[in-house]
C-alpha cells in the first residue's frame, strides 16, 4: 500500500501504470478511514479520514483520491492481494460500507511500526456492493495467477500486469460425463397374463352336479331301500299278545255292565 504516491495529471485524474485498466468507478461522496485497530493501536494510533472522494478498481490495485486533498491525504492506494478480510458492512440505518485490514510496507507513506491498518469505505450514494464484487473478481484471477506462476516454477514473483479479467468458459456437462460408464441393465423377464378362459374357474352346473329326488342314480335307490328293509322287525315286541288280551277282556266287560244298566231300567 501507499500513501500519497498515486501518480495526478493536471485535472487530479488517475495516471494509470503500464497496462493498468480502471475496472469500476465509485459514486462521489465515497469517505475513507484509515485507522489502525483496536486489538492493534500501537504506540501512536493511526486516524486519517476523508469525507468525500471517489474509488477505484482496477487490474492491479485499489485507489481512492478524496474530493478536497490535504496534507495528511492526497491519494491512497494498495495491490489487490495486500488486503485481507475484506467484507461489505450493512446496517439497519446508514450507508453501507466496505472494509478490509492491509499490513503497512517500508516507503509506503505509513510507518511499519503498526502491526495492521484497517480500511473502510462508506458509500453515501451507494456502491458498496458494486465495489466487493468487482474486487473480488479481480482477486481471484490475480491469485490464480500467482498460484499457475509458482506450480511452474517460471519466476519467483509473477507479473501480474498482463493479467485480463476474461471469464472461464461456462461449465457444460459433456456427453461422457453426463451419461457417465454404460452399465448393461437386464430386463426383467414379462410375466404372462392368464387369460379369461384360463383364469377363471370353471362354472358347475348345480342342476347336472346334484341330480334332484326324482333323478336318484340306481346306486342311492338300491341303498335307501337296503335300508329301509333292515329297520322293519320280523317278531313283535315283548309283551304284545298280553296287552292286546287285556284289552279285549276290558272292553267286553264293559260292555255287559252297560247292557245290565240298561236291562234293569
Amino acid at each position: 500500500m501507499s500513501l500519497n504516491w498515486v501518480m495526478l495529471d493536471a485535472a487530479k485524474t488517475i495516471i494509470p501504470l503500464p497496462r493498468e485498466k480502471i475496472l469500476y468507478t465509485s459514486p462521489p461522496r465515497t469517505t475513507l478511514s484509515l485507522q489502525t485497530p483496536n486489538s492493534y493501536p500501537g504506540k501512536e494510533p493511526l486516524a486519517i479520514h476523508s469525507s468525500s472522494g471517489t474509488a477505484f478498481v482496477t487490474n492491479q490495485r485499489l485507489v481512492y483520491l478524496p474530493t478536497a486533498q490535504t496534507e495528511q491525504l492526497q491519494s491512497f492506494s494498495a495491490p489487490i492481494l495486500n488486503l485481507q478480510d475484506t467484507h461489505v458492512e450493512a446496517p439497519f440505518f446508514g450507508a453501507n460500507s466496505w472494509a478490509g485490514i492491509f499490513k503497512p510496507v517500508t516507503g509506503g507513506g505509513i510507518s511499519a511500526q503498526h502491526a495492521y491498518v484497517k480500511l473502510t469505505m462508506t458509500f453515501k450514494e451507494g456502491g458498496a456492493f458494486d465495489l466487493a464484487n468487482m474486487y473480488e473478481r479481480v482477486k481471484e484471477t490475480l491469485s490464480q495467477a500467482v498460484e499457475v506462476a509458482r506450480e511452474s516454477g517460471r519466476s519467483q514473483r509473477a507479473d501480474l500486469s498482463d493479467v485480463t479479467l476474461e471469464q472461464l468458459p461456462a461449465y457444460e456437462e459433456t456427453e461422457s460425463t453426463s451419461q457417465g460408464p454404460t452399465v448393461p441393465i437386464q430386463q426383467p423377464t414379462p410375466i404372462p397374463t392368464p387369460t379369461k378362459a384360463a383364469a377363471d374357474p370353471p362354472q358347475s352346473d348345480s342342476s347336472a352336479a346334484v341330480p334332484s329326488n326324482d333323478e336318484q342314480l340306481p346306486e342311492s335307490r338300491d341303498m335307501a331301500t337296503s335300508h329301509a328293509r333292515t329297520q322293519l322287525p320280523d317278531e313283535p315286541p315283548p309283551g304284545y299278545d298280553e296287552s292286546q288280551q287285556s284289552s279285549v277282556v276290558h272292553n267286553l266287560e264293559q260292555s255287559v255292565r252297560q247292557s245290565e244298566g240298561r236291562s234293569l231300567n
